[in-house]
């Protein structure tokens, strides 16, 4: 079966390089018993690919069960997995067959694998490697034939390296790895998933269908999406149902992305997560215009101090012996109107100001620093009146309560 193929049959929608490259594994390792493992982030898809790989194995007519890892209790995991005896534990009524056993002959996918506990993670080696196990309250080996579909969302190597999960088992299950990429890489494919979810909600809410504008296609585009898949289908549902208009604007559309309303997620900038949303942005621009510019008066002023500065015997000194290292400014030496107080040295039993050794000027450039620096400024100059102040500052009043609240600044 061919790409397209798989796409149509199991409703893969998009025509990402990455994305096809994963069908394309998928596709090669299915008639293969080799475990498969499966790493993408939550709301990617993972949950389809087990189905491409069984119902295109040997294993097709056998049973499959899927098994969300994380969902079931640490203390109840090994009797799901492995079966219990009668007596086992409190409430073990009655002995139970596990997964393994139930699956025999067929594929069990394991979904969020990264959540199994330690010896869990014991048991499933032993399967692994050997095809036994053992019921919790038993000590009779059995024996299974289960193919091994596993995915996770978690990184691997953080885990491996505090110890969260085994190293064998890592190996073990990642025999043949498959890498389901974010939804924000694969910018071509948002515009097309979201008329497929829209087409969707129409005829299931009996509603004309709704179609993005340009300007709201590009903020698509460049959202983050967190939530991949998932959060955009939420979000086709949320506007087929609640919007009046049936094409929508990138205003209307900003309404339902929460990232762009709330200051504590990062924003988009050509598909990167920044620090700053944009009104931190024009602060931190304008802070380092600011500070260029005192760095160049700063200069000015030690070059006329080091040209014009008389000697003791009155005649000027030749600034060609005098070094300068300009590494800016320390404000201890900086006077409030901006000039340079230079410490009285004694030369020869005279007192004078000229500069007989190196002057190292520092200063600290620390950009919070400067930002503090100029948002106290502004509240002094405006009597403490935020509205205009943030306005001098370029930004929106909501940022710059932010900002105070932020640095514990007193007004």
């Amino acid at each position: 079966m061919n790409l397209q193929d798989l796409k149509q049959k199991f409703g893969i929608i998009g025509n990402d390089a990455l994305l096809e490259r994963a069908i394309d594994i998928a596709r090669q390792v299915a008639p293969t018993d080799l475990n498969v493992l499966i790493n993408g982030e939550s709301g990617t898809g993972k949950e389809v690919f087990p189905q491409i790989i069984h119902q295109n194995s040997a294993r097709k007519h056998g049973s499959y069960i899927a098994v969300n890892c994380g969902a079931i209790p640490e203390g109840t995991i090994d009797s799901e997995l492995f079966g219990h005896e009668k007596g086992a534990f409190t409430g073990a009524t009655e002995a139970r067959k596990g997964y393994f056993e139930v699956a025999n002959g067929g594929t069990i996918f394991l979904d969020e694998v990264g959540e199994l506990p330690l010896a869990t993670q014991s048991r499933l080696l032993r399967v692994l490697e050997s095809g036994e196990y053992l019921r919790v309250g038993s000590s009779k080996v059995l024996k299974t034939d289960v193919r091994v579909v596993a995915a996770t969302n978690i990184n691997f190597y953080q885990a491996l390296e505090k110890e969260k999960f085994r190293t064998d088992l890592y190996y073990r299950l990642n025999t043949v790895p498959i890498y389901l990429p974010p939804l924000r890489e694969r910018q071509g494919d948002i515009h097309l998933l979201f008329r497929k979810f829209a087409n969707d909600f129409s005829a299931k809410y009996r509603m004309p269908v709704v179609k993005l504008m340009t300007e709201a296609e590009q903020v698509l585009k460049n959202y983050f999406w967190p939530g991949n898949i998932r959060q955009l289908k939420n979000i086709a549902e949320q506007i087929s149902i609640i919007e009046k208009s049936r094409e929508i604007s990138g205003e209307a559309l900003l309404k339902y992305l929460p990232q762009f309303s709330s200051s504590n997620v990062p924003s988009i900038v050509n598909g990167g997560s920044q620090a700053f949303d944009s009104n931190d942005r024009e602060l931190i621009f304008k802070v380092i215009r600011d500070l260029r510019n005192e760095l160049n008066e700063v200069k000015k002023v030690m070059f006329d101090l080091v040209t014009n500065v008389p000697s003791t015997n009155g005649v000027h000194q030749n600034s060609d012996k005098v070094q300068i290292i300009n590494h800016g400014y320390n404000n201890e030496n900086i006077s409030a109107n901006g000039s340079l107080a230079l410490h009285p040295l004694v030369v020869n039993g005279t007192t004078t100001t000229t500069p007989t050794q190196t002057i190292e000027v520092e200063e600290t450039l620390s950009l919070q620093d400067k930002e503090i620096d100029m948002i106290r400024k502004a509240l002094k100059k405006h009597k403490g009146k935020r509205k205009n102040a943030a306005k001098e500052l370029g930004i929106s009043e909501r940022t710059l309560y932010r900002k105070i609240n932020e640095f514990n600044i007193e007004e």
